[in-house]
């Protein structure tokens, strides 16, 4: 029988479970990722677990997010990171090195491999044929010890891409469209899979752009065939050695299947604050910015800055427009320099960051208030730029740099110039100066541990009581992202590493007396939420700060898969209205009773919620395996894990 490449990935890998959509699935991993707005938590969960050495092919920590360094706090991370990576067998990419996503492609990305990462945007890496996965840094902590990733079989979306990109119309486009259509739960429990005579027309770094932003569509992962495209990457890295090819059968079938004429595209851009608020940039040409952002692992490629640069040489942007760049990597910024391009943008006016997420997740550039941004970023989520009321929008470089040069914003179309021409060079730049290797074995049990003053331990949580009586101290809407629960910027980013200091924060997007008032309720509390539930990053600390300060229960419409997996891995029961129209009936500092918590878990799915405040009861279920409940009610994977020592 024919294959699609999604499930010939996954079969390779099979440790157990079948390929049935909603079964669970363990499959054995070959590289992980983890970043340091992450991978402190990861690296204090190895301790706790008492894992010697990494036991995958490849692992590698980088440092991308928190690269200002306005205190002691993100310097000690770094520290920390650094000896953890040399005592557990990880390589380490220095600060500056570059953003982990465009940079693991470029040195480590194999055809045909398995990869989990602490960061949600892990599923870049489909872009060279591996099933590459965003998960919570526990499960990425249980990859580098070894353990197979459990998931629910998804469905395979396939999208087969005929045509070709009009000049103007980029990559970027391709994925707005997605978004446009499917919105940001679209891909919610889907593998998405390109395919068609479309690709012939995306280099590998196109297709990192389309596969990055599949995490804005809510999928487990996104793959594309390790084809010619993917072979002139890997030769231009000086890899050609480590390609093979890898494609679905033909006729291969798909659970979901789905057209785009890339032909027919336009320049398209996201209003805020959500990715999936696409509109064509004719629509809201006209309207003024004060700012454009170019780089993120969203648009990392040389070619995305060489137009940027070939678009604004010779010219100067806006006197009202801060063009702010942020090479994706070391060796990109390198070419860009080779090139030209860097002298062209910093003629036009650009200011060049460092090779890191920087303004993406908050670490700088902050736009004003009331003021329009336009950023070649994956996420527009509110306040995640780091500035409340904020008006952030997302754009192709095409658009973004149009739009620099006018001060509005520009459809490229409509500029008084060609469609540049780019001579890229044939081979990048290699310099791996700032990858540190693992210590080997024995050298790497000598090394201790370097913790500062903001690195703060594991907190320990009880077990799941039987019967939970508790106020509802929070009641969110739909699509609530872990950025509103625990913020980015760079107030929160450098105590990801400090639990209770972190937890200061939490919900203080939506509620700002949230923690103090949690305070109140020693006892515990239980938050209650719309549709797609935790969408967007992958932060573990989304789930473990409100567990810090008591929450026990999330009672939804529906949950993003990153997010639900969290919870149940830290003690949060993940529970869902059997009836969506029973949200409504629930308010503010309602008290709602769970009797018989514990055996319902074990012996159903679904069980009754008695609203003591308004006299009422509703029923609500789970999704969880056999494997979570036990975790669950363990108080999470590490007690349950220390209980078996």
């Amino acid at each position: 029988m024919a294959r699609n490449l999604a499930h010939k990935l996954i079969a390779s890998h099979l440790v157990d479970g079948d390929l049935s959509p909603g079964m669970e699935v363990a499959i054995s991993i070959d590289q992980t990722l983890t970043q340091d707005a992450t991978g402190t938590l990861v690296m204090q969960e190895i301790e706790a677990l008492g894992i010697t050495r990494a036991r995958t092919e490849i692992s590698v920590q980088y440092v991308d997010h928190n690269l200002l360094q306005t205190d002691e706090k993100n310097a000690e991370d770094h520290e920390f990171l650094r000896s953890a990576s040399q005592r557990y067998g990880l390589w380490f990419s220095k600060p500056g090195n570059g953003v982990s996503h465009p940079t693991h492609m470029q040195r480590f990305g194999l055809p045909g491999k398995t990869m989990v990462g602490s960061d949600s945007h892990t599923c870049a890496a489909g872009s060279l044929g591996m099933l590459a996965i965003g998960v919570g840094g526990l499960e990425v902590a249980l990859a580098i010890a070894g353990h197979p990733l459990r998931v629910r079989m998804p469905e395979i979306w396939g999208v087969r891409l005929t045509g070709e990109l009009p000049p103007w119309v980029s990559a970027k486009d391709v994925i707005l469209e997605m978004l446009r259509r499917h919105g940001v739960s679209g891909g919610v429990n889907r593998i998405i899979e390109y395919h068609g005579p479309g690709l012939g027309g995306l280099t590998a770094m196109d297709r990192h752009v389309i596969a990055n932003m599949g995490a804005e569509l809510g999928a487990t992962t996104t793959v594309f065939p390790a084809d010619s495209a993917v072979r002139d990457f890997l030769r231009a890295e000086s890899r050609e050695d480590d390609f093979r090819t890898l494609a679905a059968d033909a006729d291969a079938p798909y659970d979901v299947e789905e057209h785009i004429d890339l032909t027919t595209l336009e320049p398209l851009i996201a209003r805020p604050s959500a990715p999936d608020n696409v509109v064509p940039v004719r629509e809201v040409a006209g309207t003024e910015i004060s700012q454009v952002v170019i780089g993120s692992s969203a648009n990392p490629g040389l070619r995305d800055f060489a137009i940027a640069a070939a678009m604004v040489r010779g010219r100067q942007t806006d006197h009202a427009v801060s063009f702010d760049i942020n090479p994706t990597s070391r060796e990109i910024l390198e070419d860009m320099t080779r090139m030209g391009a860097t002298f062209d943008l910093i003629a036009a006016g650009a200011r060049i960051h460092q090779s890191g997420c920087m303004g993406c997740i908050g670490m700088g550039q902050a736009p004003a208030v009331g003021r329009n941004s336009l950023r070649t970023f994956p996420r527009n989520f509110p306040g995640r730029s780091g500035t409340r009321g904020d008006s952030v929008w997302l754009c192709s470089p095409e658009t973004a740099a149009a739009s620099a040069l006018t001060g509005v914003i520009t459809d490229p179309r409509d500029l008084d110039q060609d469609y540049p021409e780019l001579a890229l060079p044939e081979n990048a730049s290699v310099n791996t100066a700032m990858l540190v290797p693992p210590l080997p074995e024995e050298q790497a049990r000598a090394v201790e541990l370097v913790k500062g003053t903001n690195i703060s331990a594991l907190p320990d949580f009880p077990p799941l009581p039987d019967r939970f009586e508790a106020p509802v101290l929070l009641k969110a809407g739909d699509n609530i992202s872990t950025d509103e629960i625990s913020p980015a910027g760079a107030s929160a980013l450098p105590l990801r590493s400090n639990i209770p200091a972190l937890a200061e924060y939490t919900f203080t997007r939506i509620d700002t007396a949230y923690p103090r008032r949690t305070r109140s309720h020693p006892e515990g509390h239980i938050v209650v939420g719309g549709h797609n539930y935790g969408q967007g990053s992958s932060r573990e600390h989304a789930a473990i700060t409100p567990r810090y300060l008591g929450l026990q229960v999330v009672i939804a419409k529906s949950f993003a898969r990153i997010h639900w997996q969290n919870l149940a891995n830290f003690g949060i029961v993940p529970l869902e209205f059997s009836e969506p129209s029973d949200y409504a009936d629930i308010g503010t500092d309602d008290t709602l009773v769970l009797d018989g918590l514990r055996e319902t878990l074990l012996t159903g799915d679904e069980l009754d919620v008695r609203n003591t405040t308004r006299n009422r009861t509703f029923r609500v279920r789970h999704r969880l395996s056999p494997r979570q409940v036990e975790a669950v009610i363990a108080g999470g994977v590490i007690p349950l894990l220390a209980s078996r020592t």
